[in-house]
């Protein structure tokens, strides 16, 4: 297919809610995700808030609940593939996917996000080699060992109680004394025996070359360092657009997000953005299936109106 009625830019929830409602409005659509459905679902162990699942569901189960949706759609076209670029030509927006181009009369973006990187030398060469982003891909390699986890939002506190199932030892490092973390978790992660509190303090560096080997501690405010011996150490310090190259046209915030208004509409006519990639305060799976739904439906009345057609 080398053009759409809309295309929408990522297979997460915010993606797959907006790719529901587009075609059951009747336009062609092509849903791109360079990976399988489901955005960071797939490295979440477990949701517990979201609605109608008052026990819970694995992430992976709700990823693929979500994209089975989409299978009698007849008009969705889900196409495998990396989106490189967005360009403005009159009122067409062109894609770049693989390469390729694609042209369509609007677009969505749920491009997702990204973990932050704490910034220190060694970081990348380590990733996979002791250091994660995920705890449930990669928790299991440190069963009955000790490991550390970075972070003191809801994302480092859930991680954290998945790993306390297995490993001997957790070190939770957060920079402050009090969590940003929801109660619930900070309740249920200061009752586990195998969980040690470095409060005030951060890593400001990593040891080993072939395999992490430990971290050093700087404790705030006084600033001494010392050695923390761990073989794993999982990060979770928040995120990081992930976004092809935009127009200069699309405004965003300093972090890079991009900003809408309440009908997901950004500074360009026909560019809606949706779920993590929005400028927002509250990044959960509920507000992004709220935001594609809502990015489908303004999308949908600006071809109504004769947009770009």
């Amino acid at each position: 297919m080398t053009r759409c009625d809309a295309a929408v830019v990522g297979a997460g929830p915010a993606g797959i809610a907006a790719a529901l409602y587009l075609v059951r409005f009747g336009l062609k659509t092509v849903l791109l995700e360079k990976s399988a459905p489901g955005g960071l679902l797939l490295t979440t162990f477990e949701v517990e808030n979201y609605p109608g699942f008052p026990k819970g569901i694995k992430g992976y189960k709700l990823a693929d609940s979500l994209s089975e949706q989409l299978l009698p759609y007849a008009d969705l076209t889900h196409v495998r593939a990396e989106v490189t670029a967005l360009r403005l030509e009159d009122n067409r927006k062109v894609l770049t996917v693989d390469g390729e181009r694609l042209e369509a009369d609007c677009v969505i973006l749920c491009c997702g996000v990204g973990y932050r990187k704490l910034g220190l030398p060694g970081e990348d060469n380590l990733l996979g080699k002791g250091l994660s982003h995920c705890a449930m891909c990669d928790g299991h390699f440190f069963r009955g060992r000790r490991v550390g986890v970075v972070g003191g939002g809801n994302s480092a506190l859930e991680e954290s109680l998945h790993l306390t199932k297995t490993v001997a030892e957790l070190h939770l490092i957060h920079r402050r004394d009090t969590f940003r973390a929801a109660p619930v978790y900070v309740d249920k992660i200061k009752a586990a025996d195998n969980v040690v509190m470095e409060y005030n303090s951060v890593v400001t560096a990593l040891h080993g070359t072939d395999k992490l080997e430990g971290v050093t501690l700087k404790r705030l405010p006084a600033g001494t360092e010392e050695f923390l011996p761990v073989e794993g150490l999982f990060i979770f310090i928040g995120f990081e657009p992930v976004l092809p190259a935009l127009p200069a046209e699309i405004v965003r915030d300093e972090q890079g997000f991009i900003v809408t208004d309440g009908e997901m509409r950004s500074s360009v006519p026909g560019v809606f953005a949706a779920g993590d990639i929005r400028s927002k305060l509250c990044r959960q799976v509920v507000t992004a299936v709220g935001d594609g739904a809502t990015a489908a439906n303004a999308a949908n009345s600006y071809l109504e109106q004769g947009n770009a057609r």
